[in-house]
């Protein structure tokens, strides 16, 4: 797997564990109001969310894939 596909990954995983650490359901709205449901913060949940976060902004900040995404768009970009 590459290093942007890890990237994606641990960016899902940091939105999904948001989701549900925000709302237990993982629903935001209400089904019947479309109203934004309130906020019940679950700790554990939360502190996934931080986990993949973290890793996530240690990919996204390596000198390599950078370099490499810098490369990509140089080759890529002009078609």
């Amino acid at each position: 797997m590459g290093m942007d596909m890890a990237r994606k990954d641990l960016q899902r995983g940091y939105t999904r564990s948001r989701r549900y650490a925000n709302h237990k359901s993982g629903r935001k709205y209400s089904q019947q109001s479309k109203e934004i449901l309130p906020v019940v913060e679950d700790e554990a949940k939360a502190e996934s969310a931080e986990i993949f976060y973290q890793k996530w902004k240690k990919v996204r900040e390596d000198k390599e894939y950078l370099e490499l995404k810098i490369r990509h768009k140089e080759i890529y970009s002009k078609r």
